[in-house]
């Protein structure tokens, strides 16, 4: 086991599935104690039963975070309990995609997933943050997305949402930072989730890139270690772009 994170104690929302999964794995692997939460109590127990085997430290804590302030809150005391007291890092990471088109999503859509991919955060940093503010540091990393600034021709509500995590990033980073508290963000591409096979549609998205195809999970866990450890003191308020190259450069005749 690594010690990049050795002490440290994190939180990291979704993580029973896919990149929270990673992370989670990962930030163990490193040292610290995690806090797994997810909706689903089986999946949650399969991911602290796979970090206790490889000899780290995790608990599961379910959460619903539908959007309420009081969600969120109920979720951030129990972890801090669960974790002795303080959490050193936050992922948020837990997030709904509908890759409906504009015209064919509803106004109830619309509020839930502003609610889960905003609201839930945006309140969870709030019942966080200060409290490693007061302790003198702290990272939040919050997931952002290549499509967030990359326009395609479905998922404006969702790639909205994460234009907002974006922005939020470089605010809280300039509200917490002066107080120790780093505060970044991670924007993947294309990730292949269990199952996708090498002709996956999604693949077709990374057409013309460096990369070709999408990336796994573990190339996100791998960027928010970086982004959690002492390594990364120095970058405040920015989004790392983990995508293959999507976003920043075009391969010709790709």
């Amino acid at each position: 086991m690594s010690t990049r994170l050795s002490g440290k104690t994190a939180l990291v929302t979704g993580a029973t599935s896919n990149i929270g999964r990673a992370i989670a794995l990962e930030f163990a692997a490193q040292g610290a104690h995690v806090v797994i939460s997810g909706r689903d109590q089986r999946r949650g127990d399969e991911v602290v039963a796979q970090i206790v085997a490889a000899g780290g430290r995790a608990d599961f804590v379910a959460a619903d975070l539908d959007g309420s302030a009081d969600a969120s809150h109920r979720l951030a005391a129990e972890a801090t309990r669960v974790l002795g007291g303080r959490i050193d890092i936050l992922v948020n990471n837990a997030g709904i995609y509908p890759g409906d088109a504009t015209a064919a999503t509803d106004e109830a859509t619309f509020d839930r997933v502003y609610a889960i991919n905003v609201k839930a955060p945006y309140f969870l940093t709030a019942a966080i943050a200060p409290a490693m503010a007061r302790r003198g540091g702290g990272a939040v990393i919050n997931l952002g997305s290549w499509i967030a600034r990359l326009g395609i021709p479905v998922g404006s509500l969702y790639s909205s949402t994460k234009g907002a995590i974006e922005t939020l990033t470089r605010a809280w980073a300039a509200e917490y930072g002066p107080s120790g508290v780093r505060v970044n963000a991670i924007s993947p591409g294309v990730i292949r989730s269990d199952g996708w096979a090498a002709d996956h549609p999604a693949n077709a998205m990374m057409r013309g890139t460096p990369a070709g195809s999408g990336g796994t999970p573990d190339a996100i866990a791998h960027a928010a270690v970086y982004l959690a450890s002492d390594e990364s003191a120095f970058v405040q308020g920015t989004v790392v772009d983990v995508d293959g190259g999507r976003v920043g450069v075009a391969v010709i005749g790709a």
